[in-house]
């Protein structure tokens, strides 16, 4: 597995959580991890792992949502290159962006943005979850977010809502620190803005600073891109392509700047084939898709490019030996 797909933790997380009082030996052993994997310099989990571990954060520790105490870190020493260069952008809409495009460093997930009317919608997506994210990393990233965009703007700002995929449970804590409704038993982890917040101006924005940061997230973001598999680069283009209809060979290679035959050539080389791809990206989109539940089957089928339901139901069965309906009550359930 290479490090495009795995999560690169932040060792200030554990450093908080021992502040707080959570025992690191306790977690570990919680979440089937190595005792002594933070004893490392850099330590790296694979999705699976990663969830394992936050999971477990909200199993051992006695603190009620404790997910938005380690979130909303101040401390500017613990914060992460991503978070400074966030902090030195020009307003909190700018920060956003540069957390979006840049998150992709610390792991196969996306900080997704949409601006509609007078509003802007964040969610955290993990790209190769196969089952609901812990409640413990929603929080924390969540919170983590907010807290940039209050330091920034110098105040506390509130957002308009937040929707959340779990049951009702600690919902005093959540209104007190975000300071707006909340949703939940949502469809999605999503927190939404007012444009008119986000635009404000950071007290915070630093020209000179950022200028010695963002050049070295360019660089980092660029050897990612390029270190990337055939395959895995394959796939993030079919996915971009899936939405009602089925990528073809010729459009992948276009994108690549390679001819259809040079593409074919070299994905026979590694062993692969284009047909496998589409089929094991559909697959992974679907995963995902199924664990949105307000999607219907029908629009679930269109997004991945299939001609009805029954013939997604059908890849479905074959790739999980399930239905569709039977794999998310399974993990949303």
């Amino acid at each position: 597995m290479s490090k495009n797909d795995r999560f690169r933790l932040s060792l200030s997380i554990p450093q908080k959580l021992q502040e707080l009082g959570v025992s690191m030996p306790a977690v570990l052993r919680q979440a089937g991890l190595p005792i002594h994997l933070l004893d490392q310099e850099r330590v790296w989990l694979d999705t699976r792992e990663l969830f394992a571990f936050h999971s477990a954060i909200d199993r051992v520790s006695e603190r009620p949502a404790i997910g938005l105490l380690v979130g909303s870190e101040e401390r500017l020493e613990r914060y992460s290159p991503i978070a400074i260069a966030a902090l030195y952008s020009r307003t909190f809409h700018e920060a956003m962006q540069r957390i979006s495009r840049y998150k992709r460093l610390t792991g196969p997930q996306e900080i997704r943005l949409l601006e509609k009317s007078q509003e802007i919608e964040v969610e955290f997506a993990w790209l190769l979850a196969d089952c609901q994210e812990p409640d413990h990393l929603v929080d924390m990233c969540m919170s983590w977010l907010v807290t940039i965009g209050r330091r920034g703007i110098g105040r506390r700002i509130h957002p308009i809502r937040l929707e959340l995929k779990r049951s009702v449970q600690q919902r005093e804590h959540y209104d007190e620190f975000y300071g707006c409704p909340v949703r939940f038993d949502g469809s999605a982890n999503k927190v939404t803005f007012s444009l008119e917040d986000v635009r404000k101006p950071f007290l915070t924005y630093n020209l000179d600073l950022l200028e010695l940061i963002a050049p070295q997230l360019e660089a980092d973001l660029k050897e990612l891109k390029a270190s990337g598999t055939l395959d895995s680069q394959v796939k993030a283009i079919v996915k971009r392509f899936l939405a009602g209809q089925k990528p073809r060979l010729e459009e992948v290679a276009f994108e690549m700047r390679l001819s259809s035959r040079t593409l074919q050539r070299r994905l026979l080389a590694e062993g692969r084939n284009f047909h496998g791809l589409v089929e094991e990206a559909r697959q992974e989109m679907a995963r995902h898709y199924l664990l949105e539940s307000s999607l219907e089957l029908s629009e679930t089928a269109y997004l991945l490019g299939f001609d009805d339901p029954n013939s997604f139901i059908r890849a479905f069965h074959r790739w999980e030996g399930v239905s569709p309906g039977e794999w998310r009550s399974a993990r949303v359930g």
